[in-house]
Formats: structure tokens, C-alpha cells, sequence
């Protein structure tokens, strides 16, 4: 969404663009945070993430992002991709769902984008990233 905003290029690495990430909303990792504080469990570990429900690889998010910003975005190609970089990663999280049955996620990668973009975009100006 910068890069769009300023028009700087984006430089995407490896995998020709199609590694998948899941995504998550901070509104939906608050709520399981409060959802842990109203029940805290001793000596557990949780992986977080917004799993099979909102996920997507680099080239959707480009493409999301430029009809979010009605923008086309400069964008470039690296075959290398990054040091330890995994094509597909998406969270599993039934084990927090298991004493946490009541936390539910709400956002998808559409809507994250668009609160990313409308809480940002008047910040990253070309004279406010200068």
C-alpha cells in the first residue's frame, strides 16, 4: 500500500510471486488476546494467524491493493527469494480455538487491506516519507 501511495517500486522475491500468507485483522488478534487475558492457561503457546479464512499470495495482494487504491502499482521481480522464506504458510489455530471457543475472526485479507490503506494513506505522501 505505500509503495502505491508514494510510487516507489516494489520489489517482490522468489516463487514468481505466488507464495501464500495467511493474514490477520489487529481487531481479531486483540479479541484472542482478551479472550486469553479472561482465561489465562499456564505455559501455552499459540500460533496466531488468520489461517484457510483470509489468506493470499503476493501477486492477489498486488492486485487487491491496486483496487483498493485505484493505482497500478511499479513493481519488479527477483528470482531470489529470501532467506528462509516458505512458498505456502497458514496458521492453524484450532489449538487456541479449543479453550477459546468464543474468539471468532471477522476480517478477511479485502477488508484488512482497506483499513490498512484508509488509516495510512494520508501519511505516506511523497513528502511525508521524504
Amino acid at each position: 500500500m505505500q509503495c502505491l501511495q508514494t510510487g516507489k517500486a516494489y520489489t517482490v522475491y522468489g516463487y514468481k510471486g505466488k507464495q501464500v500468507r495467511d493474514n490477520i485483522h489487529s481487531a481479531d488478534l486483540i479479541n484472542a488476546f482478551y479472550e486469553f487475558y479472561r482465561s489465562p492457561r499456564s505455559a501455552e503457546v499459540y500460533n496466531i494467524g488468520r489461517g484457510r479464512h483470509s489468506n493470499c499470495s503476493i501477486l492477489e495482494a498486488i492486485e487487491q491493493c491496486e483496487q483498493i487504491t485505484d493505482k497500478k502499482l511499479t513493481w519488479n521481480y527477483s528470482d531470489q527469494n529470501r532467506i528462509s522464506d516458505h512458498l505456502w504458510w497458514i496458521s492453524d489455530n484450532s489449538k487456541f480455538k479449543q479453550p477459546y471457543p468464543n474468539w471468532q475472526q471477522v476480517y478477511a485479507v479485502p477488508q484488512i487491506l482497506e483499513d490498512i490503506y484508509a488509516e495510512n494513506a494520508c501519511r505516506w505522501t511523497v513528502e511525508a516519507i521524504a
